[in-house]
């Protein structure tokens, strides 16, 4: 008599990279147990943004999570606190060889609480049969990228997100580093610079773009030739791939301010384990296969998977597939800035975009910006340190 199937159910975000290397895992796991099955439900990127994961762990057993959660992790153990799951051994592999910080962002009050599967951050991406055409050098420099917006011919995701991200990186190019202070983000008059300096870029781009987040960037570029450029979006090696796009985008290290590398903010994904879930040991040794250094640099990336593990970046395989998309963009990797991951920081991050966005727009004043900016970074702090 056969055994009843052990029915595992993941979550994940809505696109070919975030489904089908774990679709492809999960069909190999069924090989070796035949009696597990992984069921996979994909959400938008935004509801990946928005949706309280807490609440998801009460029905998914597998979460693909984003790192600035882990504080809210680390306070309600609504996950496996996956180091007294995995061993030492594989633990430092995936440290030793992460690209950027990406293993350390999931790591949070001593735990691990989640695998860094996916490695990303906001690199540049171009369309080199236009630029050739148009005889059009990449830019370098921030003051090139200006010179092609000029022109009508650079895009960049700007929905609120995109934009707070990216004030994160402005604020480091005028000298501050975000989150230095209990009480603002970035001083005032620094504030204002880089809602300046924001406003000096984006006002030169198409209003269409102020819907659009990476997705729809890269979709833009890879099948219209309306734009040759984009300065910053989180990058997706899908799209360098030969037949996954009309035209084919290039990608590369994000240009330099003043002869300083502009320093973009980390994103990509981990996988997580809900502590709920009644399958427990079949899940870590999902985790632990679609983690390991070989999976990562084989099959994770042959399926369309931006992966986590730095050999994989570094793997010459991989840069033939992708047009070399690795290791034209890991320097930018490896300079990422890593958002803060108290619990409640998500909520400031759920607000704040707005308030960039509505300036950028001529909605509100830049004083007004920073103004609400700063009161929910207050709001985001209570849960530490209270009313």
């Amino acid at each position: 008599m056969s055994k009843a199937p052990k029915i595992l159910k993941g979550i994940t975000w809505g696109h070919s990279r975030g489904i089908l290397p774990l679709q492809a895992c999960s069909q190999r796991i069924k090989e070796l147990y035949p009696d597990v099955e992984i069921q996979w439900k994909q959400r938008t990127l935004q509801e990946f943004a928005d949706y309280p994961i807490e609440k998801l762990t009460e029905h998914y057993d597998l979460l693909i999570i984003d790192h600035p959660w882990v504080g809210c992790a680390a306070d309600n153990k609504c996950v496996l606190p996956l180091d007294q799951y995995l061993s030492a051994d594989f633990m430092q592999n995936q440290q030793d060889h992460q690209v950027g910080g990406s293993h350390d962002s999931y790591n949070y009050k001593g735990h691990q609480w989640a695998l860094a599967i996916d490695a990303a951050t906001p690199v540049a991406s171009y369309r080199a049969d236009l630029l050739e055409q148009y005889e059009t050098p990449v830019p370098t420099t921030w003051e090139d990228v200006l010179q092609l917006a000029k022109k009508g011919k650079v895009a960049a995701p700007s929905i609120p997100i995109d934009l707070l991200m990216n004030f994160y990186m402005f604020s480091q190019i005028h000298g501050e580093k975000p989150f230095t202070d209990t009480d603002k983000v970035v001083p005032d008059s620094t504030g204002e610079l880089v809602l300046e300096s924001m406003k000096e870029f984006y006002s030169l781009l198409d209003e269409e773009l102020f819907t659009a987040n990476p997705i729809k960037v890269a979709e833009l570029m890879s099948r219209t030739n309306r734009f040759w450029y984009c300065p910053f979006a989180y990058g997706y090696s899908n799209y360098s791939r030969e037949g996954y796009a009309q035209y084919p985008l290039r990608y590369a290290n994000i240009v330099s301010y003043n002869d300083v590398p502009m320093r973009s903010t980390l994103g990509g994904t981990g996988l997580a384990i809900s502590s709920f879930s009644s399958y427990k040991e079949e899940a870590v040794r999902f985790a632990e296969m679609l983690a390991s250094e070989n999976y990562q640099r084989t099959e994770y990336v042959m399926h369309g998977g931006q992966p986590g593990h730095r050999k994989a970046w570094l793997d010459p395989r991989n840069n033939i597939l992708t047009a070399d998309f690795f290791q034209s963009t890991i320097a930018t990797l490896d300079n990422a800035y890593l958002r803060p991951r108290y619990h409640g920081y998500l909520d400031f991050q759920d607000e704040a975009g707005d308030y960039v966005h509505d300036y950028l727009l001529g909605k509100i004043s830049k004083v007004k910006s920073l103004e609400k900016i700063n009161t929910a970074y207050r709001n985001s702090k209570k849960l530490i340190y209270g009313n």
